[in-house]
């Protein structure tokens, strides 16, 4: 999986968890958990969804990466491939 296949898959993660949020305004930067005001069941949600679509499994220790876009997108490019 390319950064931006990664990209344009947690942006589609997360669309699916805040419909009303206006992704193309978040830093890839930022923590989106404040700014889009998810709790700890959204943010769940959100990993659940993105392990199911991504088709890699995300353990616990690895949500840290999955907090801010970039750092999610940086964890699914080096640890996915395309078939």
């Amino acid at each position: 999986m390319t950064p931006q296949q990664a990209r344009e898959l947690i942006k589609s993660a997360l669309s699916q968890v805040a419909p009303d949020a206006d992704l193309a305004a978040l830093p890839p930067d930022a923590d989106f958990r404040d700014i889009l005001e998810l709790d700890s069941l959204d943010f769940l949600k959100y990993v659940e969804i993105l392990s199911g679509a991504s088709g890699y499994r995300i353990e616990e220790d690895d949500y840290p990466a999955f907090t801010t876009v970039a750092g999610g997108a940086s964890f699914l490019a080096t640890r996915t491939r395309t078939g």
